[in-house]
Order: C-alpha cells, then sequence, then structure tokens
C-alpha cells in the first residue's frame, strides 16, 4: 500500500512539474537569423548568458546582433523597434532592484550594466534596449 501511495505521488510530481523550455542551440540561432534575413552570420558565441552573432544584412551591411536563447528574440540596433534612451534604462533598472550602477552603456540594442543587486552583490546586467526587460543578470566574482 505505502508504495502505492509513494508510486502515485511521484507520478503526480513528474506531471505536474513544468517542464523547462530548451534553450535554442548554436544550430538553432543560426537558423533563425538566417530566416530573419540575414545572409551570413560570420561569428556566433555566448556571453553573459546570451548569443552574439556577427551577420551581414542583405543589403551588405554588418553588424552584431544579440539572441536570446530563450525566445529567439534577435536584438538588431538597426531594426525597426524603437530604442530606450539612458535615462529610461537607468529608471528601469531601478525599478528592477538594481542599485549603485557603476557603469552602463548601450550595445547594439541592448545596455550592458554594473551594479549591485537586491542582496547587494555586484552584478552584470544586460537589458533589452527596446523595453528594459533584464535579459541576465550574472554575479560579478565572489569578493563583493
Amino acid at each position: 500500500m505505502n508504495k502505492l501511495i509513494l508510486a502515485a505521488a511521484l507520478a503526480t510530481t513528474l506531471v505536474s512539474t513544468p517542464a523547462m523550455a530548451a534553450e535554442l542551440t548554436a544550430a538553432d540561432v543560426q537558423a533563425k537569423l538566417r530566416a530573419a534575413g540575414y545572409t551570413q552570420v560570420h561569428e556566433l558565441e555566448r556571453d553573459d548568458g546570451l548569443w552574439e552573432a556577427d551577420v551581414t544584412r542583405a543589403d551588405g551591411t554588418f553588424e552584431e546582433v544579440i539572441v536570446d536563447p530563450a525566445t529567439g528574440e534577435i536584438f538588431d540596433p538597426r531594426g525597426s523597434r524603437a530604442l530606450l534612451d539612458a535615462g529610461q534604462i537607468l529608471d528601469l533598472a531601478g525599478k528592477a532592484g538594481f542599485t549603485r550602477i557603476e557603469s552602463f552603456e548601450r550595445d547594439g540594442a541592448t545596455w550592458t550594466l554594473e551594479a549591485r543587486n537586491a542582496r547587494n552583490q555586484r552584478v552584470d546586467v544586460r537589458m533589452s534596449g527596446h523595453d528594459g526587460r533584464v535579459l541576465s543578470s550574472k554575479r560579478d566574482g565572489w569578493w563583493d
């Protein structure tokens, strides 16, 4: 009887636990970029949890774009979507709980910040330049 209850509990846990979405592989990202109209992908690497790609557009221009590995969203600084300015990004970073922002800069269609999180740990943050969403937040060392 106890084994039956344990098996039922285990089955319920396995069925009710949401599956984690698989992140895009390098091949997935290359296919997504080509489908979006980029003619060549020259270099593709992971940095701060995001994909960075050097690409050539159909018009021959060269650019670095960022790809979110979870959603496949492409952040292209020459895309048609509006970009937030520094003041808007700083405001949204504060609302997201980041303090003591030591540096920030626009990196294409994203912003990179060095700040402190809610636990007062130094973090490197990457935010969407379109809506200010936090795309990645990685602790910067262990000595803070």
